[in-house]
């Protein structure tokens, strides 16, 4: 399963890079707001850290002007995805650029009728918010499960990128589903690799290890 780290904060997205743990990014408008950036030099900056896949929204309404914001985005780097909503428009944006050669993630999936729309349309990724639907006490990874299911049934090639991902038991059962690509906070992505009992026993051999009076370099 593929990491992409959900943030336009560059210092962030170096230390996972440098970490391995970064096969792209995903942006949005509340993202580039916090990151305080304009949006084509930040996005070009976090190009240039990644070599994978990297997101960028477009804020039209209108097909026809999401469709001039896509092509806009897509010359900061050969690796943007253009991101648009799943609403009519955004079907259409995806369709045409998609038929262009650009890779498409349609974000802001709430229903398995919504993921089979963007896959037909061309989608590269279709982002299911999991984090949103359990907020309305919706079990938001049995979506990730039926879109899984629909797109395996017809050999469909979008692939699945689970968002609004808050919790490290999303991340494994996002894997264990069988999502394609996860998108996460920097915090979620470096809390994956926390546990108490592995603070505890790296302790316990802390003490015996200086117990022996020995150095290894």
């Amino acid at each position: 399963m593929k990491f992409f780290v959900d943030t336009a904060d560059v210092a962030a997205i170096s230390e996972l890079n440098d970490l391995g743990m970064v096969d792209g990014v995903t942006t949005n408008p509340s993202l580039i707001l916090k990151s305080g950036r304009n949006i084509l030099e930040v996005t070009k900056e976090i190009c240039e850290i990644v070599s994978g896949p990297v997101s960028a929204e477009v804020v039209a309404l209108t097909a026809d002007e999401m469709i001039a914001e896509g092509r806009k985005l897509a010359e900061i780097a050969p690796n943007i995805t253009v991101k648009v909503p799943l609403t009519h428009a955004g079907l259409k944006t995806c369709k045409v650029l998609s038929d262009n050669g650009l890779m498409v993630n349609v974000t802001l999936c709430f229903s398995a009728n919504q993921a089979l729309l963007a896959a037909k349309a061309g989608a590269t990724f279709i982002s299911p918010f999991i984090g949103r639907l359990d907020d309305m006490n919706l079990e938001g990874l049995d979506l990730i499960q039926d879109i899984r299911t629909i797109y395996d049934n017809y050999d469909f090639k979008t692939q699945i990128l689970a968002a609004s991902i808050r919790t490290a038991n999303h991340v494994s059962q996002c894997a264990l589903i069988g999502a394609d690509v996860i998108t996460a906070p920097p915090a979620v992505i470096k809390g994956l690799a926390n546990h108490p009992l592995t603070d505890k026993g790296l302790e316990q051999f802390m003490s015996d290890w200086a117990k022996t009076g020995q150095k290894i370099v």
